[in-house]
């Protein structure tokens, strides 16, 4: 069993419409983990656990070790904020997709693992991820993918397992829960979007990798609670609790969000040897990181250009598509 505390679900305080909501239906072994799993992923309105496309109507849990059933979560999604495929991919952190009938201790046809949609228009979708996380593996990905036949909600006492029995048993390792940012939410525009959106500092610093002035620039003695976002495509970077007073007269932060959202590249311009720091999703130039930061904070400091930055207060998180960062702010 891995022993995980429960994280914070971050959708608790969040009026979704249900008229605009999505779902999929995922299998991925003993549905006691994977509810609180998919419970804890911003965007995620609802999830419940049941049984789905088995031979026989509304069997029990002591019958679907021989009906063909295959204990499931329906996930009740908001498109706006998590998409399908980011879905998707939290869904293939947590399986082996190459095991059959058989996920952590749990042994059966019922334990296999498997998609299962109801919208035809997701199969695309769905045939990339998997087309994608097949070339992690040698062996073939055995995991279904099947429009959903049937699908009947389990026993009262298995909804919210976990949330009614905190050291019960779970296979799910929810720390992969960080592992992803919704890089697919965030896209960069053309020159001209980006001329027209940014001012001429801004498009000078991150388009032509100049730098601002220290001390005169919008964030560098900015003490306010919030998420500092990339300017040209909105992709999440940096948090307030990870920013400190460095003295250089620039924003100065000790990490970014998810280290898959910065790209570094060796810079010699200048006469100087640094390194770069760029987004993802935008390419765009934000500052250098340096190795003279908080110690206890593993010693970085990335110096960061305001002017490719945009700050979002706490307050405005949540309306602004960032409240899944919201349990990060201190």
């Amino acid at each position: 069993m891995i022993n995980n505390k429960l994280p914070q679900n971050p959708n608790v305080d969040i009026k979704y419409n249900t008229a605009e909501l999505h779902e999929i239906f995922l299998a991925g072994g003993c549905f006691w983990g994977v509810e609180a799993y998919f419970k804890r992923i911003y965007g995620v309105a609802e999830v419940t656990v049941g049984y789905a496309n088995g031979k026989i109507p509304n069997p029990t849990y002591y019958d679907i070790a021989t009906t063909g059933h295959v204990e499931t979560v329906n996930i009740k999604y908001d498109p706006n904020r998590v998409t399908l495929k980011t879905l998707l991919e939290y869904f293939l952190k947590i399986i082996d997709p190459t095991i059959l009938n058989k996920q952590g201790n749990d042994v059966g046809t019922q334990y296999r693992t498997g998609i299962y949609y109801k919208d035809a228009t997701d199969l695309d979708i769905i045939n990339s991820v998997i087309e994608n996380e097949q070339k992690k593996f040698k062996q073939p990905i055995v995991t279904e993918v099947l429009p959903l036949e049937n699908y009947y909600l389990a026993e009262e006492y298995h909804q919210n397992y976990l949330g009614k029995n905190p050291v019960g048993y779970c296979h799910i390792d929810f720390t992969k829960l960080n592992d992803i940012i919704k890089q697919d939410l965030y896209t960069k525009p053309n020159q001209e979007i980006i001329k027209q959106k940014l001012n001429p500092l801004q498009y000078k610093v991150t388009q032509e990798n100049a730098t601002e002035p220290p001390f005169m620039n919008e964030y560098w003695d900015n003490h306010k609670k919030g998420i500092y976002v990339d300017a040209v495509t909105g992709e999440p970077l940096f948090i307030s609790t990870d920013k400190f007073d460095s003295g250089c007269g620039w924003p100065s932060f000790t990490r970014p969000i998810n280290s898959n959202s910065i790209i570094e590249k060796f810079d010699s311009s200048h006469g100087m040897r640094r390194t770069e720091v760029r987004s993802q999703v935008g390419d765009s130039h934000l500052g250098h990181v340096f190795y003279d930061g908080p110690v206890k904070q593993d010693g970085l400091r990335y110096c960061i250009n305001s002017a490719a930055l945009k700050f979002i207060q706490i307050e405005e998180m949540e309306v602004s598509g960032y409240g899944k960062f919201l349990s990060l702010i201190k």
